[in-house]
C-alpha cells in the first residue's frame, strides 16, 4: 500500500529534519527534483528544453522559494525563465537570489506585462502557496491563472486545493504534473484534489524516515495481486468461501442478478442465493444455488444484504435473518436504508459479527448526517459509531475500520456511476468476506477490483453495470499480471 500523510505529519518530519540538514539544502533538493519534472514535461509538449519558456508564479515562503531555485536550475539548461512575484515584498530571499544570479527575469505579477508573460509560456510551475494555505486563490493570483494556456507543474500541492480534505471551493491550479516531497498528502488524493493535482511524483529529499505512521493508505496493485483469493491445488468449492446474496424482490430482481453475479466472478467456491428472484437468478448463473428464503440457504461464510429487497416488512424480515446469522456481512443499499429508519434492527446483530456497511452520500446522510467536507473525517466517526467498517462510495472511495484505520481507493473515470454498479460492489465484498480476509481490507480491495473493472470495461465509452461485472475476471487477471 502507499501510505498517505497529513500536512501537520510533513511538517512535524520537516522540523526534526531540519535539526540536521541545513533548510537550504533541503530547498535544494526538492527544487532540483522540481526541475527534473519540468524538462521531463518540456520535452513531452514541446518536444526540447532549451530555448523553451517558463514561468514561475511565485508565492510568499518556502513553496515561492521551491519554484525560484527550480528556476535557476533551468535557466543552466538554457530555458527562459521568468518569474512573477505576487508578494514581491515576501519572495523568499535565497531563492530570489539564486534565481537572479542564474540569470532568471524576476518582476511583480501586479504589472501590465504579467499576464502576456504567462501567456507565452510552454510551461507555468505553481509555487503559489503550499501545505499551509486554506480556500481558493486570492483575485490576483486567479486573474493571473486565467492567461495561462501551458501545462501547469505544481509544487508540493495545486494552489487552491484544500491539503486536508482536497476540497476546491473557488479558484484553484488545475495541474498536469505534482512534484510532493516526502509522502502524498489527503488533498492529492481526496475529491477534486486528486483531478486537479494531475500525475503526482513523490520525491525523497529525507523526510521519509521521518513521517511515521500514514494517516491513510491507497491500494495498489500489489496488493490486490497477492491478497486477492485465487483457488490452489488444494482448494474445493467450500475451502474458497460460501457466500450468500439476500437480494432482489419481484420489483427487483436485476440487483439479484448483478450481486451474484459479481460473487460467482469473484472466484467464490459457491454462491448461495436466497430469495423472491430465484427463478431470474437461476436463468442467469446456474452454478449459483437458489432458494426462496435466506432460512432455507444453508450454511455460509458470509452475506451480502441489501440490494434491491425493499424497506418494507418483507425487507426488513430479509434483513433480520440475516443480522442473526452471525457472519461477516455486507449491508448494502435498502438495508442501510432499513438500519437507518429502525434503530432496534442493531439490536438483531452479534457484536462480535463483522459488518461493512456500503452507502453512497444519500444513505450515508440517512445513517448519520450529510457528509461533510472532511470525507476521511466523517467516515472515521461513522465507523466508530456502528463498530463497522464503513465504504462511502464515491469517484474516491474512502473506507474505515472502526479502529480508525482508512483506505482510499482512486477511481481513473467515472465509468461506474451508473445503476447497478453498487450491487455488483457489494457481491465483490462478499465474496471476499467469505474468504476469510479482514473486512477493511476486503472492502478496500474489492473497491479497487470494482474501478479496475469498470476501467476495463468502459474503454472510454459508457458501460452498464452488466459489463462491469463481466469485466471482473479480466480485472483480476490484470492485477496479477496475467493480460
Amino acid at each position: 500500500m502507499r501510505g498517505v500523510w497529513t500536512a501537520d505529519q510533513v511538517r512535524a518530519a520537516e522540523k526534526q529534519l531540519a535539526e540536521r540538514v541545513p533548510e537550504t539544502t533541503l530547498m535544494y533538493r526538492a527544487a532540483f527534483g522540481v526541475a527534473i519534472a519540468a524538462t521531463e514535461l518540456l520535452r513531452e509538449h514541446r518536444g526540447r528544453v532549451s530555448g523553451t519558456r517558463v514561468a514561475l508564479l511565485v508565492g510568499a515562503g518556502n513553496n515561492g522559494g521551491d519554484a525560484l531555485w527550480a528556476g535557476a536550475f533551468l535557466r543552466e539548461r538554457g530555458v527562459r525563465v521568468d518569474a512573477l512575484l505576487l508578494a514581491p515584498d515576501r519572495a523568499h530571499p535565497a531563492g530570489l537570489a539564486a534565481f537572479r544570479a542564474a540569470g532568471g527575469s524576476a518582476l511583480d505579477a501586479s504589472t501590465t506585462t504579467a499576464g502576456s508573460v504567462a501567456a507565452r509560456a510552454d510551461l507555468v510551475i505553481d509555487g503559489i502557496v503550499g501545505l499551509s494555505a486554506h480556500g481558493p486563490l486570492r483575485p490576483s493570483a486567479a486573474a493571473l491563472l486565467e492567461h495561462v494556456t501551458a501545462p501547469i507543474l505544481a509544487v508540493d500541492l495545486p494552489s487552491g486545493v484544500d491539503p486536508a480534505t482536497g476540497e476546491v471551493t473557488g479558484a484553484a491550479v488545475s495541474a498536469a504534473r505534482t512534484v510532493t516531497f516526502g509522502g502524498l498528502k489527503p488533498g492529492h488524493v481526496l475529491g477534486a484534489g486528486a483531478d486537479h493535482s494531475g500525475h503526482v511524483e513523490v520525491l525523497d529529499i529525507g523526510l521519509t524516515a521521518a513521517l511515521g505512521e500514514p494517516d491513510l493508505s491507497l491500494v495498489d496493485a500489489s496488493d490486490l495481486a497477492r491478497a486477492w483469493p485465487v483457488p490452489g491445488p488444494d482448494d474445493d468449492k467450500y475451502s474458497q468461501g460460501v457466500v450468500g446474496v439476500a437480494a432482489g424482490s419481484a420489483v427487483y430482481p436485476g440487483a439479484a442478478v448483478l450481486v451474484t453475479s459479481a460473487a460467482v466472478r469473484a472466484t467464490s467456491g459457491m454462491v448461495r442465493y436466497a430469495g423472491p428472484a430465484a427463478d431470474v437468478v437461476r436463468d442467469h448463473w446456474p452454478e449459483a444455488i437458489v432458494t426462496g428464503t435466506v432460512a432455507d440457504a444453508g450454511r455460509v461464510q458470509s452475506w451480502t444484504v441489501g440490494p434491491g429487497i425493499g424497506t418494507g416488512d418483507s425487507g426488513r424480515d430479509v434483513l433480520r435473518q440475516v443480522l442473526r446469522a452471525g457472519v461477516p456481512t455486507c449491508v448494502d443499499a435498502d438495508a442501510i436504508t432499513l438500519l437507518a429508519q429502525n434503530e432496534n434492527l442493531w439490536d438483531e446483530r452479534d457484536p462480535d459479527t463483522p459488518l461493512v456497511l456500503t452507502p453512497h452520500a444519500g444513505e450515508f446522510a440517512r445513517l448519520v448526517g450529510p457528509v461533510r467536507a472532511d470525507r476521511v473525517a466523517s467516515v472515521r466517526r461513522a465507523a466508530a459509531t456502528f463498530d463497522a467498517v464503513v465504504l462511502l462510495k464515491g469517484k474516491t472511495t474512502v473506507i474505515a475500520a472502526p479502529d480508525g484505520r482508512v483506505l482510499v481507493d482512486q477511481a481513473r473515470g467515472s465509468w461506474a456511476a451508473t445503476a447497478g454498479s453498487g450491487d455488483v460492489l457489494s457481491g465483490l465484498i462478499g465474496a471476499l468476506l467469505a474468504s476469510g480476509l479482514d473486512p477493511w481490507l476486503a472492502a478496500g480491495y474489492a473497491a479497487a477490483m470494482h474501478s479496475s473493472a469498470a476501467e476495463l470495461a468502459a474503454r472510454g465509452a459508457p458501460i452498464g453495470a452488466s459489463a462491469l461485472s463481466a469485466a471482473i475476471p479480466a480485472a483480476i487477471r490484470r492485477a496479477r499480471r496475467l493480460d
